[in-house]
């Protein structure tokens, strides 16, 4: 399937500050609050984008829902005396799904929409598509 997102809030990783160099070990990913079907299924899509990591890999990226926008975070963490302490590297940005597509990015033409985001539809309470509306953190 192929994902598209709109982005905001962008933060490259050059305008962070006191950021070192990027460590080239895979990440290990966090999800948090993809509850429903979609957002199950927009987790499977971003997990697939990243091989698997090493056990002894420092990098993390977080990807939290709230109110249908996903945060992305990447940091770094280092262990101190039994505290674990994250530094941020970069980039950081806030993504909106609006479509899943059943096809590749090259074949995008012939493929049939699985999912696409209509903000006008009529509906008298705002609707969460990735969290399940009882799984509120």
């Amino acid at each position: 399937p192929t994902a598209a997102f709109t982005l905001s809030n962008v933060v490259m990783r050059h305008d962070v500050p006191d950021v070192g160099p990027m460590s080239e070990q895979y990440p290990h990913l966090i999800f948090s609050n993809m509850t429903s079907k979609l957002g199950q299924r927009t987790m499977n899509v971003l997990k697939y984008l990243f091989p698997v990591p090493k056990d002894d890999s420092h990098r993390t990226i977080t990807f939290v829902n709230q109110d249908d926008y996903i945060s992305f975070r990447h940091h770094v963490y280092k262990k101190n005396e039994g505290q674990i302490e994250l530094t941020e590297i970069g980039p950081r940005f806030e993504m909106k799904l609006y479509q899943i597509k059943l096809g590749t990015i090259d074949q995008l033409d012939a493929c049939d929409t699985e999912w696409q985001y209509r903000p006008f539809m009529n509906t008298t309470k705002k609707r969460q598509f990735l969290a399940n509306e009882n799984d509120k953190e």
